[in-house]
């Protein structure tokens, strides 16, 4: 998964062979949470199976750290592409930054 720094927290989504970091960095989680509202409240709507495909892409865009490479709407087709199911797990792993912290 080249380009995706474990250490730092970030998360690979791999999407039609490409591999996107996602970070879940200060910047990036209060951008989020502007948009998205509380994040405990996000975690909580994830947990009880609320989450918003919007959220989901939301809160993937303001992790996403090379932006330049698809705009908001070509990442949500993405992950819509390749199904909900290939992408929990890459949400799990940034709601556990969120809760945990790295």
């Amino acid at each position: 998964m080249s380009g995706v720094n474990e250490a730092r927290g970030e998360a690979a989504l791999e999407i039609g062979g490409d591999v996107l970091a996602l970070r879940p960095s200060f910047a990036a989680l209060v951008a989020a949470e502007a948009e998205l509202g509380p994040l405990f409240a996000l975690v909580e709507r994830a947990a009880d199976g609320k989450l918003s495909l919007g959220d989901l892409v939301a809160l993937f865009w303001h992790c996403l750290v090379d932006r330049d490479r698809m705009d908001r709407d070509t990442l949500g087709e993405a992950i819509l592409a390749v199904g909900l199911a290939k992408v929990t797990p890459v949400l799990k792993a940034i709601l556990q930054q969120i809760l945990a912290g790295k």
